[in-house]
């Protein structure tokens, strides 16, 4: 089991679900992504570089796909949402449209394979 399958099974009932359903919309757009740790929070890596991580904090749920860039590029998409320049907040009640967390993923991604040529 690895880093993020490991803090998933800490975390209970809707919380779990919402953070369960962000990692495996990643896992379906970056297959060879590997669980791992980055900013010492559970993450999904690819070529050993943070793609994505979700995490739940006090008062809500936190998606963190290390790249301030990324989180603008996805702005438009994100009125109903609170972010900061390096993290989007949700919660169980309100989640990330699919579209959204893939157009995600898919930008960091493009970002780590651009940075790797």
């Amino acid at each position: 089991m690895g880093e993020v399958e490991a803090y998933l099974r800490t975390i209970d009932g809707t919380d779990r679900d919402a953070l369960g359903r962000v990692i495996a919309i990643a896992r379906d757009v970056v297959p060879e992504a590997e669980e791992g740790t980055s900013y010492a929070m559970p993450a999904l890596l690819y070529r050993n570089k943070g793609l994505i991580a979700t995490v739940r904090t006090k008062k809500f749920l936190s998606l963190y796909p290390y790249s301030g860039a990324v989180v603008a590029s996805v702005l438009d998409a994100l009125n109903d949402f609170e972010t900061t320049s390096g993290s989007i907040h949700y919660s169980a009640q309100h989640q990330l449209p699919e579209a959204v967390v893939r157009r995600i993923v898919q930008a960091r991604r493009a970002e780590i394979d651009a940075k790797a040529r």
